[in-house]
């Protein structure tokens, strides 16, 4: 956590009393994406907007950037009044939004110069910030490689160069590290620290990662256009203090079990998450230990932190959730290594020109296992990903799914398989219904089959109050349960699924891991790429790849281990990279 404190001058923004209002395709009535918004970015300071899906976060930062006009209220930014003012409040910050403007067909180098002629920034000044920048960033090295061939890690690195190419003193940053791996994150966060720590820039950022917003100064909480809760990190985590533990299974029993039969109890436990090979959660204001079935479990109170106060915060506004799914088997041992090899990897090498992006691995996934495959941006693990669902070729190698060769019977293989991209890929103009129809009949179900396929996946991921509404309009949260009942109607015994929770609140996330846990006892098949790192945690094993290479795989807790028994995944990754990378580089 910085430890500056921002300058006590006037506010960089204050926002009084902010309405927005939008009309959405297939709705007659408005839609309040901000209700009464009131908040107060302190000039100096490191401040975060965090909130569920659909909270309008996104609303606020484009409100500010006068890219939006609001219905109701003031809104100024260093001074301006924003509605009066809009370009020249423009003129005067940095705005990265979430799919940032880099030109791909040109350099490092070319998209500087390119930024730096939009904002008229003066020639004489331009080679020593360029300089600060790319040493700042890192990308020194890389000035004339094209950002179309950066990772997703240094693509944002960039990004955020460009939007500081012209000094502004307010910097917003809408999501800036959603989709980017853990190494490139805790770089980012570097570079915020750096800049927050110097006193000459207020940084506005709205983020998914709660660990993050633990960086700065203030935080708001906004759920539903709604300021739920506002104040430091430390002071926040009162909302929950008290009323958090920790859990540990037994012997052969997967986290994700307990973590199951918690998130159940909906009058009891605000939030329950796997951690470090125990389960995490936080009881509601009116519960006690003794409302939970936890036989023969030692329970350890341990302090809140801000997740368990933001998590207690919304389910204070969402107390009903899903409860459909089956009473998790806590007799159930983990199915690593057990049973039949329903994938089977070897030695597959995937080659672009020169270019080697997946050399000589092999591994085998073991039916009903849940499988994670992760890795820094640029590691190989989304080639692998695409080579195993039968999307990318192998260049050589073999791979068998559910019993069929994948190279020479692709089409047949993919029968098995269900996939949900990572970025929502159905049909925005068409409705759920439609949806789900059309892609049930590509799979091959119709008439009577068909009907009761869909209202089978509408019931599962509570879609029946969005039955008619289009795709493009759902919010976040519900796209992707869209994604994954589509993925499922033909009934799959395999489920891939590519960054399935990238960009959506911990409430979703939680909720998404509860049907892939029933998922998995039904006998599915998951295999699955996550840049949280602490989803890996609900894997029965885990592979870890980096510049094409396989260098760990095993259950959580083995990874754990080979990651210097790191307390958390997040700490065992950067370890085993990093400890990867120099081996290589010792070797080499």
């Amino acid at each position: 956590m910085t430890n500056c404190q921002p300058a006590s001058t006037s506010p960089a923004l204050e926002a009084q009393g902010i309405v927005k209002q939008f009309i959405r395709p297939g709705q007659s009535s408005p839609v309040t994406a901000l209700s009464g918004v009131s908040l107060t970015v302190r000039t100096g300071s490191l401040t975060a907007i965090i909130g569920p899906d659909g909270a309008g976060k996104t609303t606020f930062m484009r409100l500010v950037c006068g890219l939006l006009k609001s219905d109701a209220g003031s809104l100024s930014v260093l001074g301006m009044d924003v509605a009066s003012h809009p370009q020249a409040v423009q003129d005067h910050i940095g705005y990265m939004p979430q799919e940032f403007g880099l030109y791909e067909d040109l350099s490092v180098q070319e998209n500087l110069d390119l930024y730096a002629n939009l904002h008229a920034v003066p020639q004489a000044v331009r080679q020593e910030r360029f300089k600060k920048l790319l040493d700042l960033t890192g990308l020194s090295p890389f000035t004339k490689r094209m950002a179309g061939k950066l990772s997703g890690g240094m693509k944002q690195k960039l990004g955020l160069a460009c939007t500081l190419v012209s000094m502004p003193p307010l910097l917003l940053l809408d999501e800036p590290t959603v989709g980017v791996d853990p190494l490139s994150r805790r770089e980012l966060w570097q570079i915020l620290d750096t800049l927050s720590a110097s006193g000459s820039l207020t940084i506005l950022v709205a983020t998914a990662y709660l660990e993050e917003a633990e960086h700065c100064h203030d935080v708001y909480i906004l759920h539903k256009g709604h300021i739920l809760a506002q104040g430091a990190p430390d002071t926040l985590c009162h909302y929950a203090q008290g009323r958090c533990y920790v859990v540990r299974p037994p012997e052969n029993v997967p986290p994700r079990l307990i973590q199951a039969a918690l998130i159940d109890e909906t009058e009891a436990v605000a939030d329950a998450v796997p951690e470090g090979g125990a389960v995490r959660f936080s009881l509601t204001p009116q519960a006690s230990l003794k409302d939970l079935a936890l036989p023969g479990l030692t329970v350890t109170a341990v302090p809140a932190r801000l997740e368990d106060s933001f998590m207690s915060l919304l389910r204070q506004q969402e107390p009903s959730l899903p409860s459909h799914y089956s009473r998790p088997d806590m007799t159930a041992a983990k199915r690593v290594e057990t049973g039949r090899k329903i994938i089977e990897v070897r030695d597959i090498v995937r080659r672009f020109g020169d270019f080697i992006a997946v050399n000589h691995t092999s591994f085998s996934v073991y039916e009903g296992e849940i499988f994670g495959l992760l890795g820094p941006n640029g590691a190989g693990k989304s080639t692998t990903f695409r080579m195993l669902c039968g999307l990318l070729p192998v260049s050589s190698g073999q791979i068998s799914v559910a019993g069929v060769n994948l190279r020479t019977a692709r089409a047949q293989a993919r029968a098995h398989i269900g996939y949900v991209a990572q970025k929502f890929s159905l049909y925005t103009t068409l409705s759920v219904e439609e949806n789900l129809r059309f892609f049930g009949s590509a799979y091959g179900l119709r008439g009577r089959r068909l009907d009761q396929r869909i209202e089978a996946v509408i019931e599962e991921f509570d879609l029946s109050g969005f039955r008619h509404m289009p795709a493009g309009s759902l919010p976040g949260g519900y796209k992707q349960r869209l994604s994954m009942a589509a993925a499922l109607l033909h009934e799959p015994p395999i489920l891939f699924l590519d960054e399935p929770t990238s960009g959506i609140d911990p409430l979703a996330r939680r909720l998404f891991w509860r049907q892939i846990t029933d998922l998995s006892a039904k006998g599915t098949t998951i295999i699955v790429t996550t840049h949280f790192m602490e989803e890996a945690e609900y894997c029965d094993r885990i592979m870890i790849q980096d510049r094409g290479q396989l260098i760990a795989i095993g259950t959580p807790s083995a990874i754990r281990k080979q990651g210097g028994n790191s307390p958390t995944m997040n700490d065992a990754f950067i370890h085993i990279v990093e400890s990867g990378r120099h081996h290589q580089e010792v070797s080499s």
